[in-house]
């Protein structure tokens, strides 16, 4: 991973200063998403020219900059989080990098704020509660435009999703991964990038 990293074109400043305040502010500073997939989803946003998109799981704010930094003209991002500490944090840093006016952080469950967004959704980043994965992919796979895809993050935790037992997040994690691959509307791919990544689409009519 780091020779990935030296080998690609560094992050802004920034971002250094960013992942620095969240190692000393978090106790689980891991949850970011850091230069190589952060980059990653920047690349995804340019390429699919996505102009709507929604995260599930703000953090700091890594993700959410990156893609912002990513997102053509008239671009907006709806990030949501429970944390109203680590999201002040990535308003903060949204603004040093001039993407604030782009990003729409909101506070509280995502559950109840996914009831109230209405979509169509470009492209939906999922990187939150473990156990509900499942049920914010059902809310947003029929919210997907035609060739819209989703991002769901962390699926190999650490490599133990094929261990035989774990602990609850690592099996919520695993029925998510076997849900999505045995959905007969989607198309997914896995990808070994940092902690595992799937890229999620509905099947073709």
């Amino acid at each position: 991973e780091r020779y990935a990293a030296d080998h690609s074109t560094p992050d802004p400043d920034f971002f250094r200063r960013l992942e620095e305040e969240t190692r000393a502010i978090s106790e689980i500073p891991q949850m970011m998403v850091g230069p190589l997939e952060g980059q990653f989803l920047g690349w995804l946003v340019r390429l699919s020219r996505a102009q709507n998109v929604l995260e599930i799981g703000t953090f700091t704010g890594y993700s959410s900059i990156s893609m912002a930094l990513a997102l053509p003209y008239g671009g907006r991002i709806t990030s949501l989080d429970v944390n109203e500490e680590t999201t002040a944090v990535a308003r903060r840093y949204a603004e040093e990098a001039g993407v604030a006016d782009r990003i729409d952080y909101r506070v509280g469950p995502a559950r109840e704020a996914l009831a109230e967004l209405e979509g169509p959704w470009d492209l939906v980043f999922i990187d939150a509660d473990k156990p509900n994965y499942v049920s914010y992919y059902e809310a947003v796979l029929p919210n997907l435009v035609v060739d819209g895809f989703i991002v769901a993050d962390n699926v190999l935790w650490s490599g133990r999703v094929v261990e035989d037992d774990g602990e609850e997040t690592t099996q919520a994690i695993r029925v998510f991964n076997d849900h999505v691959a045995g959905d007969e509307r989607d198309e997914c791919l896995m990808l070994t990038v940092r902690d595992g990544m799937t890229l999620i689409r509905r099947r073709p009519a």
